[in-house]
C-alpha cells in the first residue's frame, strides 16, 4: 500500500507508540485523524502537530463512548469524504490477581480493547467495501497468543481481538479490504503500571522501545501483511503455545511464584 494521501484514523494517538506512529504516518504524506483521550495543549505529543495543515486532525475521543466514536467518524467524513485505513491502537491493561480485579476496570478493558475496535471497523467498513479498498489494523499483544498469569482480563481481550481479526480477514477475502493484526511484546510506555517495568528490569519479560514498534506497524501496513509478531523469542512461544500449550504451562509455572509476589505488591 502506498500511504500517500491515504485517509487514516489512529486511535490511542497520544500514547507512547501512537505519538511516534502519527509522526511517521504524517511523514509518509497521509491524511491523519489522531484520536486522543483528551487534548493537552502543553504536551509534547500535541505540540508536534501544532501548525499542521488540513492533512491532520486531532480529536478528543474516548473510544469507549459510542457518541464520541460516531462523531469522530463523521468529522473525518466531512473533512475527507471517508476512511481508507483504521488503526486500532488504543488499549488499557491491569496487572493483579484476577480475584482482586476491579469490576469497573474489567468492563473498561473489554470496551476499549475489544468493543471499540469492532464498532469502529463496523462503522468504516461500508465505505471501504463500496470503494473496494481499505485496511483494518488491529494492534494486539503477545498476550493475545499466550495467556499470561495476572494479566487474565487483558489476555482475554487480546485473544478476542486476534480471533476477531482472523475471522474478519477471512470474511473480507476478495473484497479489496484487508485486515492486519500486529502483536508486539511488552513496550516501554506509560500504559504499563510501574510494577511491569520492575519485572522487565529483573529480566522477567522483554520490553521494546516504542519507536521500533511504531516502525513495524507502518511496515506491516505498507506490506499489507495479515499478521506481524514482534520480538524473539516471544513470537516463537506464541506459535509454540498454539501447538503445545502444555510446554508453555510448564515454562510459565516456574515464573508464577515471582509474578505472584509482584502482583501481591499491588494490594500492599
Amino acid at each position: 500500500m502506498n500511504l500517500q494521501n491515504q485517509r487514516i484514523i489512529l486511535t490511542g494517538a497520544g500514547g507512547g507508540i501512537g505519538s511516534l506512529l502519527g509522526e511517521m504516518l504524517v511523514a509518509k504524506g497521509v491524511r491523519l485523524c489522531r484520536l486522543v483521550r483528551q487534548i493537552d495543549p502543553d504536551s509534547n505529543s500535541a505540540n508536534l502537530f501544532v501548525g499542521q495543515n488540513s492533512q491532520v486532525l486531532t480529536l478528543a475521543c474516548d473510544v469507549a463512548q459510542t457518541s464520541q466514536r460516531d462523531e469522530a467518524i463523521r468529522a473525518v467524513e466531512r473533512a475527507w469524504g471517508g476512511v481508507d485505513v483504521l488503526i486500532n491502537l488504543a488499549g488499557v491493561l491491569d496487572f493483579k490477581p484476577f480475584q482482586d480485579a476491579d469490576p469497573a476496570m474489567l468492563h473498561r478493558m473489554i470496551q476499549v480493547n475489544v468493543e471499540a475496535p469492532m464498532q469502529l471497523a463496523r462503522a468504516v467498513l461500508p465505505g471501504m467495501l463500496e470503494r473496494g479498498h481499505g485496511r483494518i489494523v488491529n494492534v494486539g499483544s503477545m498476550f493475545g497468543s499466550i495467556g499470561f498469569p495476572f494479566f487474565a482480563t487483558y489476555s482475554a481481550t487480546k485473544f478476542a481481538l486476534r480471533g476477531y481479526s482472523q475471522a474478519l480477514r477471512r470474511e473480507l477475502a476478495g473484497t479489496g479490504v484487508g485486515v492486519t493484526y500486529v502483536s508486539p511484546r511488552a513496550v516501554n510506555t506509560p500504559l504499563n503500571p510501574p510494577v511491569v517495568h520492575e519485572m522487565a528490569a529483573k529480566g522477567m519479560m522483554h520490553m521494546d522501545e516504542p519507536e521500533p514498534v511504531a516502525r513495524a506497524i507502518v511496515r506491516a501496513i505498507e506490506k499489507e501483511r495479515s499478521e506481524a509478531y514482534l520480538g524473539f523469542p516471544e513470537g516463537f512461544f506464541a506459535r509454540l503455545n498454539a501447538l503445545f500449550p502444555g510446554l508453555v504451562d510448564k515454562a510459565l509455572a516456574k515464573q508464577t511464584p515471582g509474578l505472584h509476589s509482584f502482583a501481591a505488591s499491588q494490594n500492599a
